[in-house]
């Protein structure tokens, strides 16, 4: 299974993309973010998320989409942004054709380093250390985005062993 991860964010929305192998060994096949320039219209910054995740999608071909949910915001106007970006992606990977699944951030910390207040470092480090990869992704929302993907592979194996009756 090959899994999109997107952590949405008002500068950043962060991509990853990870594929489970039968032997249950997790390979990042890309990541990355849109960066976005907040002097822009808020109309152009969407449009540049929905771009960017939909040629990631075409290029690389994921079966879903996993996303983190909204817990937070330091105000309002902040939180209604959060949720613009997080529709446009969410609707981006919809209009490809892939199935979204959301996952609250607690989740994701406690998929990925087995604590769900994690710190972000510890999410970085416990994500370059499973895919096995030479450095640390950046930026930081490229690791989040690699997380939730990961997270995602976890709970759909384990999903598959419980419904498997073992």
């Amino acid at each position: 299974m090959r899994v999109l991860g997107i952590d949405c964010g008002g500068t950043y929305t962060g991509f990853g993309v990870v594929e489970m192998l039968s032997d249950g060994v997790l390979v990042c096949i890309t990541s990355g973010a849109v960066r976005l320039k907040t002097r822009d219209p808020l109309c152009e910054r969407l449009l540049r998320v929905h771009e960017d995740l939909r040629a990631v999608i075409q290029q690389f071909h994921p079966d879903v989409a996993a996303i983190e949910e909204v817990f937070y915001a330091s105000n309002v106007k902040s939180a209604l942004k959060l949720g613009e970006v997080r529709g446009v992606a969410m609707m981006t990977a919809a209009g490809c054709g892939l199935p979204v699944v959301g996952y609250a951030p607690l989740s994701v910390k406690q998929a990925v380093v087995g604590y769900g207040r994690a710190e972000k470092s510890q999410v970085q480090d416990m994500v370059t250390r499973l895919l096995k990869l030479p450095a640390p992704p950046e930026p930081a929302d490229a690791a989040d985005a690699l997380a939730i993907a990961i997270c995602h592979l976890h709970t759909a194996a384990t999903l598959a062993v419980q419904n498997a009756g073992i």
